[in-house]
C-alpha cells in the first residue's frame, strides 16, 4: 500500500523531530499552494519578459516587471544597484538566516524566435529568451513570494531576498554586485535554471574571463595608397590565428572563443581601428589566469607584427568555478522529488516534438526523439561531472553555499541558446516549468529556515568544499560595471 505524499515527506524528514516535520510539510503546502493560485500572475510576467527579449544590461521592462510583482507584495526594493540600472535587490523580513534567490532576466541576441514550434521571427526581432532567463527569473520571484507570505504570517523568522541580476550571459550582473558588497552576508543562495531535463544540481561550472582587445592603426585609401596605412584589422586577425596555435597546447577542459565587433568601415578604407572579443576558460580560475597571460601576449606579438597599437585590453567580466554543496543538493532534490516533475498534457507534447523535428544539426542530425518533454525527476548525481557551461553564480559560491535545480521546459535532448528554447519557454511549457521551480525553491527555504542543524551542516559542507584558497580576481581594482556589452 502507497503512502500518501505528505506522510512519505514525514518519514523523509525523520533526523527532524516529529513536530518540526508536520510543521515544515504544512509550511511547505502553504508555499504551494500559493504559488499555483497566482499561476496566471507568474505566467504573465513570463510572458512580458519573454516578448520584451532584452539583452545584457538592456533589460528595463524585465527589471521593472519583477520589481513591481515584488513592490506590491511589500518587499523594499533597491533598485540600480552596483551602478547597473536594470540590477535591484528585494528584501523583506529581519534577523537571520537569511536566504536569497537569485533572479536572471537577460536575452541573447540573434535567437528571435515566436511561440510557435517552427523557426519563425519572435516579437523581439533583434533577441530571444534562448536560456530560459524569462521563466528563470518569475520562477525565483515566485519562490521568494511565497516564503515572504509565511514571515509575513509569522509562522518563518528570518529575511528573504530575491536578487535581480542582470547581463549573465557576459558575466557582468553578479559579480560587480558582489564587489559591491551584496550577496555576502546571506547564509544560503538558491536558484535554479531551465533545462531539458528536471534534476537538482550538483556540479561544478567553468571559470572564464570576458575580454575585449582593441587595437589602432593607420587609415589609408586601400588601393591608392596601402603602403600609407597599416590594418588594425590585419592585427585582430593574425591574433586569432596565433590563438587558433595556441588551442593545441592547452588543457583538454579550456574553451577559447571569439567574435570580431568591429572589422572596419569598407573595403577601400584601411581599417584605423579593430576590436575583437574572447571568452576564455577553464575548470579552474587559475588556468584561465595564465591564459589569458598567454593570450595577451600573443595580442603584442600581432601588434608588432602589423606595425599597429594594442590599445586597450578590458577586461568586463570574470566568473570562477562554482562549488557544488553536496547538502544543499540533497535537500533540493528530497523536495524536488515531492514537488515532481512538470505533467504534459498532449499538445505541449506535441508542441514540443514538432521543434524537435524541426531543429537539425549542421551535420544534419535529428533530435527527433521517443521523449519528446522529459517527465521525470532524475536522481541526484553520485559523482560531479565535466563542467561544460559557466555561471556568474559561481563568484558567489565563493563567499556563499549556493544550491539549486533545473527544470525541463524545452523538447528532451535539444541544446540552450537555440530557438526551440525560446519557443517552449513561451507557452504553457515555460510556465510548468517556472511553477515547479518556484516550489521546489520555496520548499527547501523552509527546511533553511526551520532547521538549524541543516544549516549548519550545509555551512560545515561548504567549508570542506570550499577549502582555503584565496579569491583573486582580473577585474582592475575600482573598476565599475560597463555600461554596455556591445
Amino acid at each position: 500500500m502507497m503512502m500518501p505524499r505528505t506522510a512519505l515527506l514525514i518519514v523523509s524528514l525523520c533526523w527532524m523531530s516529529a513536530v518540526s516535520a508536520q510543521q515544515a510539510v504544512a509550511l511547505k503546502s502553504e508555499a504551494w499552494s500559493f504559488i499555483e493560485a497566482r499561476a496566471d500572475v507568474f505566467a504573465a510576467a513570463n510572458r512580458t519578459i519573454w516578448s520584451a527579449a532584452e539583452g545584457s544590461l538592456q533589460e528595463v521592462e524585465s527589471s521593472r516587471a519583477l520589481q513591481a510583482l515584488l513592490a506590491d507584495s511589500g518587499f523594499e526594493v533597491e533598485a540600480g544597484v552596483a551602478g547597473m540600472p536594470t540590477a535591484f535587490v528585494a528584501s523583506f523580513g529581519s534577523g537571520r538566516p537569511v536566504i536569497g534567490f537569485l533572479a536572471e532576466y537577460d536575452a541573447l541576441p540573434g535567437v528571435s524566435q515566436a511561440a510557435v514550434p517552427t523557426p519563425n521571427i519572435g516579437p523581439n526581432p533583434e533577441a530571444g529568451h534562448a536560456c530560459g532567463h524569462s521563466v528563470f527569473g518569475v520562477g525565483s520571484t515566485a519562490a521568494a513570494l511565497a516564503v515572504k507570505e509565511l514571515i509575513a504570517a509569522g509562522k518563518l523568522e528570518g529575511t528573504v531576498k530575491l536578487y535581480g541580476t542582470p547581463a549573465e550571459e557576459t558575466g557582468i550582473g553578479k559579480i560587480y554586485m558582489l564587489r559591491a558588497g551584496y550577496f555576502k552576508g546571506d547564509d544560503v543562495i538558491l536558484s535554479w535554471h531551465a533545462s531539458d531535463k528536471t534534476q537538482a544540481s550538483y556540479g561544478s561550472t567553468k571559470a572564464i574571463v570576458n575580454v575585449k582587445f582593441k587595437f589602432a592603426g593607420v587609415a589609408a585609401h586601400a588601393s591608392a595608397a596601402p603602403f600609407g596605412g597599416r590594418s588594425a584589422l590585419d592585427a585582430v586577425e593574425l591574433m586569432n590565428t596565433g590563438v587558433n596555435f595556441m588551442r593545441e597546447h592547452v588543457k583538454q577542459d579550456a574553451r577559447i572563443h571569439y567574435v570580431i565587433t568591429d572589422g572596419g568601415g569598407q573595403p577601400n578604407v584601411v581599417p584605423p581601428v579593430a576590436e575583437v572579443w574572447y571568452y576564455i576558460r577553464a575548470n579552474d580560475f587559475n588556468d584561465v589566469v595564465d591564459y589569458f597571460a598567454w593570450v595577451k601576449q600573443i595580442a603584442e606579438g600581432a601588434a608588432q607584427m602589423t606595425q599597429t597599437r594594442l590599445t586597450q585590453v578590458e577586461v568586463q567580466s570574470e566568473m570562477h568555478e562554482l562549488f557544488p554543496i553536496r547538502t544543499l543538493a540533497q535537500t533540493v532534490h528530497q523536495n524536488l522529488t515531492f514537488v515532481g516533475p512538470p505533467q504534459w498534457d498532449a499538445a505541449e507534447k506535441q508542441f514540443a516534438r514538432a521543434t524537435q523535428a524541426a531543429f537539425g544539426s549542421p551535420q544534419g542530425r535529428s533530435y527527433e526523439n521517443p521523449i519528446a518533454l522529459h517527465a521525470a525527476v532524475e536522481p541526484l548525481p553520485e559523482q560531479l561531472s565535466e563542467p561544460r557551461a559557466s555561471t556568474d553564480q559561481g563568484d558567489i559560491s565563493w563567499f556563499v553555499p549556493t544550491g539549486g535545480l533545473r527544470v525541463a521546459a524545452f523538447g528532451y535532448g535539444l541544446p540552450i541558446h537555440s530557438w526551440p528554447v525560446v519557443a517552449a519557454t513561451g507557452t504553457s511549457i515555460g510556465t510548468k516549468a517556472l511553477l515547479v521551480a518556484g516550489k521546489t525553491l520555496a520548499a527547501t527555504a523552509v527546511d533553511l529556515y526551520t532547521d538549524p542543524a541543516l544549516l549548519a551542516s550545509v555551512r560545515a559542507d561548504w567549508q570542506q568544499t570550499r577549502g582555503d584558497a584565496p579569491w583573486k580576481t582580473l577585474i582592475p581594482e575600482g573598476q565599475m560595471a560597463p555600461t554596455q556589452v556591445r
